[in-house]
């Protein structure tokens, strides 16, 4: 009888400590909620630093559309030299997401800025004919990125590596504006040893790129890469683990490629690792904050800090990928219009008389 209630009383203790406990957290998530300044929530849902802050957003389930190019604005643009500049500066986008992603982003990559590269694959473990999404044989989650980049960029080289002179990396949250990108690379050949996005300095004496923002390797970078890189291990890191940009960039400075400038001519930046209002607002973001002792070159805030030819942002949720493809594509100011010549790129310039580059 006696070890009886001894069992019970044990039993019970346990159960009101784990009560107890369980209460303890859902009151301090309550109060951290409701207690916190509601810019601070509202900046961690609009403006996220970290992929952890999308994870459970999706996009639409029903598809946004289109707008027809035959209607009144379109039918006034005239995409003749980006659609020059998309045959001469041909970019392989792939893009790294996984099984979990394929129809909660993925697919609105697909939908919006994707359908613009020349050839668009997605890195996953699993495959799956609708993105198309090719299985990799790496593990899925955040210790594998590196394999996982290194596997991608082989099976990019051995199978498409004629199909295009760029070769373009982005996650499954990032947001690319192709005809800018084609715009920063039609003054370079694909014979240049040299890669661009967002440069940081620590780690890598030359800095290297912000694997979120995106990243883009000549041909000559991809072929030094896998011929000379990924199986050296006084030049790659060989097992999977690894911040993926840094190893990337160790390698690529192993290899003997150029981490290039991406910014325009006046000094403003062109890929960025969040999305437009953490670099646009001023104090947005404390002077505290990593990215400020992360960036290579002196980055402004407000206005100034921006590319009117930006290639790229991260950390952008499903939705708000529909909403750049509005405002980029489709939203225009009554009555301003520019006039663009058609370029002549500096491969095109490179070209002899017979042919031959």
């Amino acid at each position: 009888m006696t070890v009886l209630r001894v069992f019970k009383w044990t039993f019970i203790n346990k159960h009101f400590i784990i009560t107890l406990l369980l209460g303890m957290l859902a009151g301090f998530m309550a109060a951290y909620f409701l207690l916190s300044p509601p810019e601070y929530v509202w900046q961690a849902l609009s403006d996220p630093h970290t992929s952890g802050q999308l994870e459970g957003l999706s996009g639409p389930v029903n598809d946004p559309g289109s707008h027809g190019s035959d209607e009144f604005f379109h039918r006034m643009e005239n995409s003749s030299v980006a659609d020059h500049l998309a045959q001469q500066v041909r970019v392989l986008c792939w893009v790294m997401t996984g099984p979990n992603n394929h129809q909660s982003k993925a697919k609105h990559v697909k939908n919006t800025w994707g359908k613009r590269c020349n050839v668009l694959l997605f890195m996953s473990s699993e495959n799956d004919s609708s993105l198309p999404a090719i299985a990799l044989p790496v593990k899925e989650g955040r210790n594998n990125l590196w394999a996982k980049t290194k596997e991608a960029f082989k099976h990019v080289y051995n199978h498409y590596f004629d199909q295009a002179d760029w070769f373009l990396k982005a996650d499954d949250d990032t947001y690319v504006v192709l005809e800018n990108l084609r715009y920063m690379l039609m003054n370079h050949v694909p014979s240049e040893p040299i890669y661009y996005g967002c440069r940081f300095k620590p780690y890598v004496k030359q800095g290297y790129m912000s694997g979120g923002a995106g990243y883009v390797l000549s041909k000559e970078a991809l072929k030094r890469f896998v011929e000379v890189g990924i199986h050296n291990k006084s030049i790659c890191r060989q097992d999977a683990d690894g911040s993926e940009d840094v190893e990337m960039g160790k390698c690529m400075e192993g290899v003997h490629v150029d981490a290039g400038d991406s910014r325009d001519a006046l000094g403003r930046g062109r890929f960025f690792p969040f999305v437009p209002e953490h670099h646009l607002i001023p104090g947005h973001v404390s002077k505290d904050f990593w990215y400020w002792k992360y960036i290579y070159y002196e980055s402004k805030e407000g206005m100034d800090c921006c590319s009117d030819n930006a290639v790229s942002f991260h950390y952008v949720s499903p939705n708000q990928m529909y909403v750049l493809e509005y405002l980029i594509y489709h939203l225009r100011p009554y009555g301003i219009s520019y006039h663009v010549d058609m370029p002549i790129t500096k491969q095109q310039q490179a070209v002899k008389t017979d042919g031959t580059v």
